[in-house]
């Protein structure tokens, strides 16, 4: 059966819209954004500006051009004419998510589309870390698409609008991520989805996690010898072939878990334990704690959310 990382990691992080707004600028600008952590894009949708995001080298964004950063770090976004003095500024608001930057009156430079998510996993920093830190898409016409949806769908209070912006953003974030031209990361799953010999491995993981896989087995997967496959795989995706099969396996008990729709025995099978026991054993080694209690404070989380709604 046929795997697809990827999507698998995105679905499994549970996006949800925070908020998007529409942010338009004239003249001489600058804003400044402490990194919260949490998904953040921007699209452009006329103009041009400048973009840093903590340590990593300037670049500019033009019209039809799209930035993610999975886990967003601090951020500085300014026009092109500011100096490296200018003061940070704070938007006006022209009305509901509409801002504007700089100069109040008079014709815009640019206008962009912000938008601010959370991931609903627990295993959210750890499959984050599998993507890149920024990625950048030029001139992708879908992208546009999906940015007007997610902004529509977010103002309407339509039935289902949840779940449809779950789906959305879930379509947006594999569209940025397999588009991206650009990426500040050295290594994480998108690259080695971009190695044809990893993504061999890789997609064979995500297809059969309970198979007994060893270094060898997916060496030969990717058609490379046990010692160039280990080092490539490690330099590459960031972590050496077995942690990287462990923490899909914890990351998939853990969604199982929360579920509740099959006991202990089963959920060990399905992630490659031949025993409840050492599946247990595995589990409150990696998680910190049995996953029977693991299931337990997971459904008194949601027992607590419905009571605070």
């Amino acid at each position: 059966m046929a795997a697809d990382p990827l999507a698998e990691i995105v679905t499994l992080l549970q996006p949800a819209a925070r908020f998007s707004k529409l942010v338009e600028c004239a003249g001489t600008w600058r804003i400044e954004r402490e990194g919260t952590g949490e998904p953040f894009y921007c699209a452009i949708l006329e103009g041009c500006c400048r973009v840093t995001f903590a340590d990593h080298p300037p670049f500019m964004l033009e019209a039809g051009d799209f930035v993610l950063a999975p886990a967003m770090c601090d951020l500085v976004n300014e026009s092109l004419d500011a100096p490296a003095d200018l003061p940070a500024m704070l938007p006006t608001r022209l009305g509901e998510g509409h801002f504007r930057l700089g100069r109040l009156d008079g014709p815009t430079d640019l206008k962009m589309r912000i938008g601010h998510c959370s991931f609903g996993s627990p295993d959210a920093a750890l499959l984050v870390s599998l993507l890149p830190d920024v990625v950048i898409v030029r001139r992708e016409p879908r992208l546009g698409t999906l940015i007007q949806l997610v902004a529509e769908e977010t103002r309407e209070g339509r039935p289902a609008r949840e779940l449809v912006l779950e789906r959305l953003l879930e379509v947006l974030l594999i569209e940025a991520l397999r588009s991206g031209t650009q990426a500040t990361a050295t290594s994480g799953l998108s690259r080695g989805l971009a190695d044809e010999r990893l993504a061999a491995a890789l997609s064979a993981i995500h297809a059969r996690p309970a198979h007994a896989w060893t270094v060898a087995d997916l060496a030969k997967e990717a058609a490379l010898s046990r010692s160039a496959f280990f080092a490539r795989f490690s330099r590459i995706v960031g972590l050496p072939p077995m942690e990287y099969l462990l923490a899909w396996r914890m990351a998939l008990a853990k969604q199982l878990l929360r579920s509740r729709e099959m006991g202990m025995d089963e959920v060990a099978e399905r992630v490659g334990y031949g025993s409840a026991s050492t599946f247990s054993v595995a589990f409150a080694r990696h998680a910190g704690m049995p996953p029977a209690r693991y299931a337990r404070r997971s459904l008194q989380g949601e027992l607590a959310d419905t009571d605070r709604q």
